[in-house]
């Protein structure tokens, strides 16, 4: 009796679609590559635009509103799921959405939902004790957009007060006014 000849199988063996019998039997080929390409494209983009939509994008910084800390042109890494489980925190970096074109801001968190913001004389004042700002240069002043270099805002319930680093050369709440938790993206990290 003679033995039957088996095939080896090997694991993780690639499957070729042209070498199914089923296939070359049906004449289908070009139709079924076609299709499983199509498919294919069809999971990317898809998968692409649901990653960068809701899970984190690349960002380029365009303009020097956070110089030192993101210099202009830089690339980022903005986190859409950073505060799913907690809520934005003071001195986080965040991309908000600008109110006046909808484009994408850069922006450090100053003054959290209840807090009180007093901007006087080239200081920043939160809750009533000046605001330690370390990753600012020495020397680097907040002046109010009002003539007379004081302002006093209270945020309600959801509104955060954001500021670029760059603090003669940024349009930010002191121009806009706070942001609602809406507005926030996300967290920047480079």
């Amino acid at each position: 009796m003679k033995k039957a000849a088996t095939a080896r199988v090997y694991p993780f063996q690639p499957y070729f679609l042209w070498l199914d019998e089923r296939v070359r039997r049906s004449g289908s080929l070009l139709l079924d590559l076609l299709y499983s390409f199509a498919i294919i494209a069809i999971l990317g983009v898809l998968s692409f635009w649901l990653i960068s939509r809701f899970v984190f994008q690349s960002v380029i910084v365009s303009g020097n509103s956070m110089n030192p800390t993101l210099l202009a042109n830089s690339n980022c890494w903005l986190i859409h799921t950073a505060y799913w489980l907690h809520e934005p925190r003071r001195t986080d970096i965040v991309a908000v959405k600008d109110p006046d074109d909808g484009c994408l801001m850069v922006k450090r968190i100053i003054g959290l939902p209840g807090d009180l913001i007093y901007l006087n004389h080239g200081k920043v004042f939160v809750n009533g004790r000046p605001l330690k700002e370390a990753y600012l240069p020495g020397n680097t002043y907040t002046f109010a957009t009002r003539k007379n270099g004081t302002e006093f805002l209270t945020m309600r319930k959801g509104q955060y007060f954001v500021l670029g680093d760059n603090r003669g050369n940024s349009c930010d709440s002191r121009i806009f006014g706070p942001v609602s938790r809406g507005e926030i993206l996300g967290k920047v990290t480079d």
